[in-house]
């Protein structure tokens, strides 16, 4: 069984989904996305998995967010993707998959739902 995290070393709840990961006896493809981020065709996928919109998986508290004007609700998906490509700070943090499967580990435990 394949599994990837999307991972921030510097965030808590992404350190402790992939130690919770690790407990589980799953050793997890790492994918630290602030060094190397998805694409936007990466994104739509990730998207669908999670079967939410773009803007729920936008960490609207970071700057580059007000910065953007990316509370305009006038903005399309692919305009909110791309900015998410452009500035991977916006994705929110850490995104588990699974066997055709995604989850957000907030709080770590939802990762239990796909495992």
């Amino acid at each position: 069984m394949s599994t990837r995290i999307y991972h921030n070393p510097r965030c808590s709840k992404s350190r402790q989904t992939l130690q919770l990961l690790g407990e589980k006896g799953i050793e997890p493809e790492v994918v630290e996305y602030l060094k190397t981020p998805p694409s936007a065709e990466e994104l739509r996928e990730i998207l669908r998995l999670l079967g939410i919109g773009p803007r729920q998986l936008m960490r609207s508290g970071e700057a580059e967010y007000k910065e953007a004007g990316l509370d305009d609700p006038g903005l399309s998906d692919a305009q909110l993707i791309a900015a998410m490509v452009a500035h991977p700070r916006l994705i929110e943090r850490p995104v588990v998959i699974r066997d055709g499967k995604a989850v957000i580990g907030r709080p770590p435990e939802n990762v239990l739902d796909i495992l």
